[in-house]
């Protein structure tokens, strides 16, 4: 059985970037990074690091979704094997939506992102505010 870590032999994205295969138009990975990094994807996929939830449930913890784009991205997601749908056969409809294990490696990574995203907030905030000062000064010159 190899334990090894899968990143132990990826080629960079630095590498990659060298040979130009990320950037090519017709590269698969170009769609797996945009389901991956999309808002609903990232929230959807840090959302199922707590474990298995409902549709409803995934609705209700992730603000501001709408139906119609939480379905489509879950689709989206299932169909790049991140995660798993499970649908029970019983009145009213029940399906659980849970990581895959492609899906729990990439939740993690994306969770870190989003770790310091949330660390480094005040930052943002301060940056923005100075750009909004900065266009506010030029405009009263």
């Amino acid at each position: 059985m190899n334990t090894r870590d899968p990143l132990s032999t990826h080629v960079s994205l630095k590498a990659r970037m060298e040979r130009g295969e990320l950037f090519a138009a017709d590269c698969p990975s170009r769609s797996v990074l945009k389901h991956l990094t999309s808002r609903w994807g990232v929230l959807l996929l840090v959302a199922l690091l707590g474990g298995t939830h409902r549709f409803s449930d995934l609705r209700r913890k992730v603000g501001g979704v709408s139906e119609k784009m939480l379905a489509q991205t879950l689709q989206e997601l299932e169909s790049d094997g991140l995660v798993i749908r499970k649908s029970y056969e019983v009145v009213p409809p029940h399906v659980d939506y849970t990581l895959s294990p492609l899906g729990l490696e990439a939740a993690q990574r994306i969770e870190t992102l989003t770790d310091w995203i949330e660390m480094s907030l005040p930052r943002f905030m301060a940056a923005r505010r100075e750009k909004e000062v900065e266009k506010e000064n030029q405009a009263s010159k």
